[in-house]
């Protein structure tokens, strides 16, 4: 099962990036690329344990839905969402965020793993991790420019 390991240093307190990370406004602000939007549950402000979202979003030219619960909440260093339905045969994603001299370290464990065997291992290889890296980088990317200039999303 593939696992993406991404680290952002962000200039900014951890609380901050911690809520940033947990805010439905600057998930959607970072992911404008894929058109997505919250449609049920949790669809705005700060998701929290137990919390459900499902995301609408358009992926390789396909809208697809993915719905997620937050599984685990220790504030504000590490929260994980988990998908309960959606595309991935299986997804969970654990946000670390830890204090560091300059602002925070912000660290993204991302394991996925595609439906359909060995043709989906393949896909895993050729193209979903390149995309989801490159789609975890983006929502980083904003939430770092959020957090250390107050932006909000």
């Amino acid at each position: 099962m593939p696992t993406i390991h991404l680290v952002t240093k962000i200039k900014a307190p951890v609380e901050v990036c911690f809520d940033l990370a947990r805010s439905v406004e600057a998930h959607l602000s970072s992911a404008s690329a894929t058109e997505e939007r919250a449609v049920a549950g949790v669809t705005e402000g700060l998701l929290t344990l137990g919390d459900e979202v499902t995301w609408e979003a358009v992926h390789f030219g396909i809208r697809q839905r993915l719905r997620v619960r937050i599984t685990e909440l220790d504030p504000p260093r590490r929260f994980t969402d988990e998908m309960i339905q959606g595309a991935f045969r299986r997804l969970r994603h654990v946000h670390e965020f830890e204090p560091i001299d300059d602002g925070t370290r912000m660290t993204d464990w991302f394991e996925f793993e595609a439906p359909f065997g060995p043709l989906g291992r393949l896909t895993e290889l050729l193209v979903l991790t390149r995309h989801m890296t490159r789609f975890l980088e983006r929502r980083n990317a904003t939430l770092r420019e959020l957090a250390e200039t107050g932006r909000e999303p």
